[in-house]
């Protein structure tokens, strides 16, 4: 077998155009969601877990911070819900890094797709994943007793809000997943990283109750601002200036991680093309 081409990877990449690399990207993504059957814990993952995360601090917590459960949902369940989309972006980095250790990448990079297709179908799959992560918490905590204090608008913008937070997060994954050793290590890294920055924020308590020092750290850092305006949208509060902030971190994020990732992409293949697969 010999190591595929990149000359002629690319000669044959120019002729896909705009539309025929879109409805790969859906086509690769539909085969990433697909591959939950193979893998059911995943499905736990961001199943189960979240559930699980929200049942323990709502009943363990919850009496002591808002002096009852229910009180107490109300202010965290869109923090959760945040803190979630979080952890999940995780599985972009552990899927691509699976996808590229097992040479997946080298068997779709000899097919006549659009370079790009691989990459943005994992991250559109992703954002799949999320809204299916915030639905599922929607409906628990509406079980729970949640009741939206807003409007059917302002819980749309939050989704969306949300979501778009989870794309920016989603390159930095991205970048970890290209540059880890193994899948093993993207969970590692990933989870290490991202707890302090979940739980250094206004998720589950607000930063008044912190400690005067950590209360500027809490107060820049995105999670918080993500979470005020996830429960401004949603039972009441500010808006408008968290939301803003939200959105500048995700473009800033962007701006900085996807050039970054897809460069770091492009020189791990270049490397695979010239030493061969194995």
């Amino acid at each position: 077998m010999t190591p595929p081409n990149s000359r002629v990877d690319a000669e044959l990449q120019s002729h896909v155009g705009v539309r025929a690399g879109v409805e790969q990207t859906f086509t690769l993504a539909w085969r990433s969601l697909l591959q939950i059957r193979h893998n059911p814990w995943e499905l736990g993952d961001f199943s189960i877990q979240p559930i699980l995360f929200l049942l323990l601090f709502l009943y363990v917590f919850g009496g002591a911070i808002a002096g009852s459960p229910v009180e107490y949902l109300h202010f965290m369940l869109p923090g959760v819900i945040v803190m979630n989309m979080i952890f999940v972006t995780v599985y972009v980095g552990h899927g691509l890094n699976t996808d590229l250790t097992q040479g997946v990448f080298d068997r779709l990079r000899s097919l006549p797709i659009a370079r790009w297709a691989p990459l943005t179908g994992r991250i559109v799959a992703d954002i799949v994943k999320q809204a299916w992560c915030i639905l599922l918490l929607l409906t628990v905590g509406l079980l729970l007793g949640f009741r939206i204090g807003t409007s059917l608008v302002g819980l749309l913008i939050m989704v969306c809000l949300v979501l778009t937070m989870a794309l920016a997060v989603s390159w930095i994954m991205v970048l970890v997943g290209v540059m880890a050793r193994d899948p093993e290590h993207v969970q590692l890294f990933g989870f290490t990283t991202l707890f302090p920055v979940t739980f250094v924020s206004n998720v589950f308590v607000p930063a008044e109750t912190m400690p005067d020092w950590l209360r500027p750290v809490v107060a820049a850092n995105p999670v918080s601002h993500l979470s005020q305006a996830a429960r401004g949208l949603m039972v009441s509060g500010p808006v408008l200036e968290p939301a803003l902030w939200s959105l500048l971190w995700s473009l800033a994020i962007t701006a900085v991680f996807a050039p970054l990732s897809v460069w770091a992409l492009s020189r791990r293949l270049e490397g695979r093309s010239r030493t061969g697969p194995g």
